[in-house]
């Protein structure tokens, strides 16, 4: 699971990458909580300063949060996260990516996802996501959206079911 960072910063000190965040940080970790009940979870965010981050490595706290879509690609130029993402998501069985729509379409520019991916993000990516067999949710407002977790969770329980029925 990946999400970008967050302005809202709980530690003045050094801690995971998953708990430095929280804002709209806040809903993606719980409903990664709420997910490890029926699959493996991992999640990452994509930091303004140290680029794609694991949720256990260490950060901290920096000035300033990418929040355009110049700082995006500025980061992406500098910390080439896109194809950080690619090479660690080769080990899942899905990557579920919650982040901006200028954030996406560096992601999606920059061929970061190899396999089955899950977003909520902008309309103009529903083709794209549609075209490649991925899934594909609207992001108005918040970064998942009670509705969208619903029917991402549901997904993921069907496809953990199936999976473990096939190694049954």
């Amino acid at each position: 699971m990946i999400t970008n960072d967050s302005s809202v910063f709980l530690s003045d000190g050094v801690c995971a990458a998953k708990d430095m965040f929280g804002g709209r940080v806040t809903e993606v970790r719980n409903f990664c909580t709420r997910l490890s009940e029926i699959c493996e979870v991992s999640f990452a965010v994509i930091s303004g300063r140290f680029g794609f981050v694991p949720g256990e490595y260490t950060v901290m706290p920096y000035p300033e949060v990418t929040d355009t879509p110049e700082a995006y690609h500025e980061l992406q130029v500098r910390k080439d996260y896109a194809s950080k993402i690619n090479f660690v998501s080769r080990v899942f069985d899905r990557v579920v990516v919650f982040v901006p729509k200028a954030m996406m379409a560096v992601l999606l520019d920059n061929d970061a996802f190899p396999g089955n991916v899950t977003a909520v993000t902008a309309k103009e990516y529903k083709e794209h996501f549609e075209m490649n067999g991925w899934s594909w949710y609207e992001r108005s407002g918040a970064r998942i959206g009670k509705a969208n977790a619903a029917a991402i969770h549901e997904e993921i329980e069907k496809a953990s079911e199936i999976t473990s029925g096939a190694s049954s």
